[in-house]
């Protein structure tokens, strides 16, 4: 019988980062990384403990951010590059928790797929 070892975490020296905010209809999710791009630590609504329609709000979001946050200024980062990806109501609210959680933002920058005409769209949604 093989004994499975540990991984072991790196040790990072990181003091800025990036910080991709993807905010669905249904779920808002953050990723921060490295200036590399490698993933350092993540969070979302839904892993903040929010279940259902109550994931899709900006409240929600705010918290997933906070929670994320307070992981990074562990790790040593105090600023951010945000990246705001998707039409969702958590887009607002993710801003303002990192504003409010004490990371200096210094950029902001909406990345948010927009097609250049491109396949034909489903048809009107009737509510």
């Amino acid at each position: 019988m093989a004994i499975q070892q540990k991984k072991k975490e790196k040790k990072i020296n990181v003091t800025s980062g990036k910080a991709y905010v993807t905010a669905t209809f249904n779920n808002t999710l953050v990723n921060i990384t490295d200036p590399q791009g490698n993933s350092l630590m993540w969070g979302s609504a839904g892993a903040s403990g929010f279940k259902g329609a109550r994931k899709s709000t900006p409240y929600a979001a705010t918290s997933a951010v906070e929670t994320v946050a307070k992981k990074a200024k562990e790790k040593g980062i105090t600023s951010v590059e945000v990246y705001i990806k998707g039409p969702g109501p958590g887009r607002d609210g993710a801003i303002r928790a990192f504003k409010s959680a004490g990371l200096d933002i210094t950029m902001i920058a909406d990345v948010t797929p927009i097609p250049h005409n491109g396949p034909r769209a489903s048809k009107r949604r009737r509510v």
